[in-house]
Parts: C-alpha cells; structure tokens; sequence
C-alpha cells in the first residue's frame, strides 16, 4: 500500500517553482513564497528523503553534443515474467535514457539516444537483441521533439 504524504500548499508551490527553473537560489524562491531560504531548504531535503523530488538534471539539447538520433523501441518479451530481469539488463545500456512497463501491444517501451545511425543499429542488433528473453524489438526513430514539459503541481 502507498504510503500517505503530507504535502501542503508549500511544498507543492515549491515543486512547481523548481520545476521551473532548478537553478533558481533557496533564498530567492524564499521571497517568492515569503518563507524563509532555510524554510525552502529544509522543505527541499524532507522532499528528497521521501522521493517526491529525485534530484535535478541539466537539461541539455543533445543534438548540440552529437546525439542526432532519438529512437523509441517497443520491447516484446517473450514472457511477461521476464520483466524484471530484462529491465536489469536493459539498465546496462548507456543509451536507453527512459524504460516504461506498458500495456498494449508492448511488454516494454524505450527511449534511445545515439549519436547516429549507425549506434543505433549496433545497440539494437548487438545489444537487446542478446539479452535473454526478449522476443523482438519495433524501432520509431524521432524527426523531431515539438515539445517536453512537466506537469503543474500547483494546488
């Protein structure tokens, strides 16, 4: 059973605000929302200890580095009891940047970066398709991204 949070209009006002813009100080999100910088803080490791917040990331456009391909994968596995182990396996794979557990026509759905063609031919054929219990892979390759965004948490 999932384990009741007390979140209040606080803590959500902060999410969403450092959803936003994580760089933003805990002293200036402090005098947006009128507590203190040591409020946010506080705030902020009681919400990394419960796992409501899971870190910050650098959002950076990959293309700029190199990564011109973006692919999402849908996974049939031969047996849906296969989930766990296969997923451990699929960790191993520097490329996969997102694995979901699915309904519908896939067991598993991932989404792949590359720098190229060519990666990604080499981690569909010489990485999943050696992994035990994998049936078979369906390969979308990405034209491009229109948008990404998180969703509002504000009460």
């Amino acid at each position: 059973m999932a384990v009741k949070l007390n979140l209040d209009k606080l803590d959500l006002q902060i999410i969403h605000h450092m959803m936003e813009d994580a760089q933003i100080s805990y002293a200036d999100l402090g005098k947006k929302l009128f507590v203190s910088g040591g409020t946010i803080h506080v705030r902020i490791k009681k919400l990394l200890e419960a796992g409501v917040v899971k870190g910050t990331k650098l959002n950076v456009d990959l293309k700029q580095l190199g990564h011109d391909v973006i692919a999402f994968i849908g996974i049939y596995l031969e047996k849906s009891s296969m989930y766990d182990s296969v997923a451990k396996e699929l960790q191993k794979v520097p490329e996969i940047v997102r694995l979901n557990y699915t309904t519908g026509n896939y067991s598993m759905f991932a989404e792949i970066v590359c720098r190229d063609i060519a990666q990604l031919r080499w981690v569909l054929h010489d990485q999943l398709q050696k992994i035990k219990g994998i049936e078979r892979t369906e390969t979308f390759i990405s034209l491009e991204e229109s948008f990404s965004r998180n969703v509002k948490v504000i009460p």
